[in-house]
Formats: C-alpha cells, structure tokens, sequence
C-alpha cells in the first residue's frame, strides 16, 4: 500500500439529508447533506457521520427510520463551514453522547464567510455552533489542511489543489482578513471524504467549491487510483454558467467513473447534462438512498 492510507473490504454509504426524497418514502428532505458511512476492514468497522445537514430533528427522523443508532457513530467530519451542512453540529454531538469524538475539519472553518445576495449575511458557522459548543457537546476538533486517514481505506482529502481553469471561483463570498480587509473567500476549507477499494474509489463531496473534476484530480492521485466507482453528493452548480457546466460534464466524461449521484446544489439544468452524458450511470440524489461498494 505505497500511499499508507489502507483499503477498505466494503463501503455502506446511507443518505441521511438532501434537499429532495425518494418518491413514496417518509423521509424529511432538508436544504443541506449528510451522508452516514460504514467501513470495514477486516475484522475492524467504523462508523463516520459527513456533515449534518441544518436540521437536526430531521437528520435524527431519517436515522430512526433507517435503523441507524446515531450512539455508533465514530467521528464526524465537516466538509465545509456552510450552515447547511454544519447547523446543529453542537446538538448532534450532544444526541451521540460521547466525550472527545473526533471532528474532522479544515482549520478555517470557523472564520466569517460572507454573502451579500441579497444583502450581507454570514453563512458559515454559527453561534451556537462554536469551537467552544463543540467542545463541551463532547467534539475532539481535529483542524487539519492535509489528507487525513480517518479509518484505513477512509480518508478526507484536505485542501483540493485548483488544476482547472474554470472550477473554483464565482461565487460572490467574502471573508474579512486579520487586518480588516474584504477578499474573495475561494472556499479553501472545502475537503471531501474518500474511500478507497480494491476495485477502485468512491469520492463523497459536500458541496464541491473546490470544483468537483478538481476534486476526483486530487482523490485519484492521493489514492493513486483512478478507477473512480461513484461520485456523490453536490457539484455546486446550480448557478454556474453553460460554459463552465459545459466543461464540466466534458471533464468527467473524459474520467473513469462508474456512476454519478448529483444533487442538492448540483442544480437542474447541470443534472440534465449529466444524464444526457452518462445516461443510466447517473442519477439525481435523494434523502433515504444507499449505496453499498
């Protein structure tokens, strides 16, 4: 194992929040994603918890109804500081009820991220979701910018390196720097989880600011591995321009990928495109899917 991060024997990955639902399901669907994951290798297993969603009535809802104890959780990680995906992080750590869990994130998470459409507002972090209410909630911070192996053949990806020149910008985020400058935030916290299997890799994404052919770059060559078996979650281009949708879909068709399941702020007229590229090997995403590799 020449990159030391292991392989998994098998992969469980259960959709606990998306912004739509299964047809004829009881799921609760949320503006967010949070994925549950179960690992396994050899006699070991882990449970690992990807973002919460902004709702955590409905995140515990969609656990009970899928036989998911969320005491079994292992670690958490965070794959960026928007609100949905990190509201209710404090709560949830509360409901699993354990001390010095694991909580896996990149060390600028907790800065000002600001958005002005319609008009100013922070949308990363929340109060009640401090460093400080991590902590006493029972959360271990773990604020890392490089790869991180979470469990053998699990791990997150750190900071995604930018390779192309039409992914990562424009989205009209702002930061305010030590010294009170305004700047563009280019949402280098954003991190994804990945999983790594003899018969190749499964890459979750919260919601892929770093750009998503950025993102499937950075897993292949961390895993060394290019073989990709699904991609999941949100591709954040619901409000990209055709070119850069265009692009896109071009790059992935060009990748070794299995299956693609887009959603939350993957947005309509990107998910067309894909189907119309990968036809059956794509799929929108849902509250209540699972997958199993």
């Amino acid at each position: 194992m020449e990159h030391g991060f292991g392989k998994l024997d098998k992969l469980k990955v259960f959709v606990l929040a998306e912004d739509s639902v299964l047809y004829n399901t009881p799921y609760l669907a949320q503006h967010g994603v949070s994925f549950f994951v179960q690992t396994y290798s050899g006699s070991e297993r882990a449970n690992v918890l990807v973002d919460v969603g902004q709702n955590t009535y409905a995140l515990m809802h969609n656990m009970e109804l899928m036989n998911i104890d969320s005491s079994t959780i292992d670690a958490i990680v965070l794959t960026h500081c928007h609100y949905d995906h990190t509201r209710g992080i404090a709560e949830v750590l509360r409901k699993i009820g354990k001390r010095d869990l694991p909580v896996i994130a990149h060390p600028d998470i907790f800065r000002l991220n600001l958005s002005n459409d319609p008009v100013l507002r922070h949308v990363g972090m929340t109060l009640e979701d401090s460093r400080e209410k991590i902590e006493e909630s029972g959360g271990r911070l773990i604020l890392a910018r490089d790869p991180l192996m979470v469990f053998p053949g699990l791990i997150t990806t750190g900071e995604v390196r930018r390779q192309t020149d039409f992914e990562g910008r424009g989205y009209r985020l702002f930061t305010v720097t030590d010294n009170g400058g305004v700047v563009e935030d280019r949402m280098m916290d954003d991190i994804s989880v990945v999983g790594i299997t003899n018969s190749g890799i499964v890459i979750l994404t919260g919601c892929s600011h770093a750009g998503i052919v950025n993102i499937i770059k950075h897993s292949a060559e961390l895993a060394k591995e290019d073989r990709v078996l699904a991609v999941i979650g949100g591709f954040h281009l619901i409000d990209a321009p055709d070119e850069r949708i265009e692009k896109t879909v071009r790059a992935l068709s060009q990748m070794k990928i299995d299956r693609i399941y887009a959603g939350h702020c993957t947005g309509f007229k990107a998910q067309v495109e894909l189907y119309r590229e990968f036809g059956e090997r794509f799929s929108p995403l849902h509250t209540g899917m699972s997958f199993e590799f």
